[in-house]
């Protein structure tokens, strides 16, 4: 499955909203899950980013999918990162000429 790194920032709502970004967190765990991914890791964070996950989707289609759903709810907006392992690098540069 394909990997990504979010990059999460909190819109004015979402500030005003904190109490609830633990909940609102858990609900999207479970909600990639439903759509057939993986929540691998989130982290709140310090800086430009107030959080960060880490996130396996079947496809990119459902993973542009979720995140557009996350987003339009307007607690957050997001970065995405396509994120590939070692293997997944190692065959990208045996394709390189």
């Amino acid at each position: 499955m394909p990997s990504y790194v979010t990059l999460f920032r909190w819109t004015d709502q979402g500030v005003r909203n904190v109490k609830d970004t633990v909940t609102r967190s858990r609900e999207n765990i479970a909600g990639i899950g439903k759509a057939g991914g993986k929540s691998i890791a989130v982290y709140y964070t310090q800086g430009r980013y107030d959080l960060v996950s880490i996130t396996e989707a079947p496809d990119e289609e459902t993973a542009m999918a979720f995140l557009f759903s996350m987003n339009k709810a307007g607690n957050v907006r997001t970065e995405t990162l396509r994120a590939f392992s070692l293997e997944e690098m190692e065959n990208i540069l045996k394709k390189v000429q």
